[in-house]
């Protein structure tokens, strides 16, 4: 099955940001995405959104642990 493909208002959508901040985070590499068409419009992999969503909720674990250490 083909992987869906996601617009930045949609990756805006379900991290509750807006979508100047979900441009950014694929610009900085931090989502991975690719750009299409003539207009340059990007697209995210749903996988992709989910892999950074997994980043995040491990990070922020980590970042609770090393409080809960000192």
């Amino acid at each position: 099955m083909p992987e869906r493909m996601l617009t930045l208002a949609d990756v805006a959508e379900v991290l509750d940001i807006t979508v100047p901040t979900a441009r950014a985070l694929v610009r900085q590499g931090e989502i991975k995405g690719f750009q299409v068409g003539g207009r340059g419009m990007w697209r995210v992999e749903s996988k992709e959104l989910d892999a950074y969503i997994e980043r995040e909720k491990a990070a922020a674990t980590a970042r609770r642990e090393a409080l809960h250490e000192n």
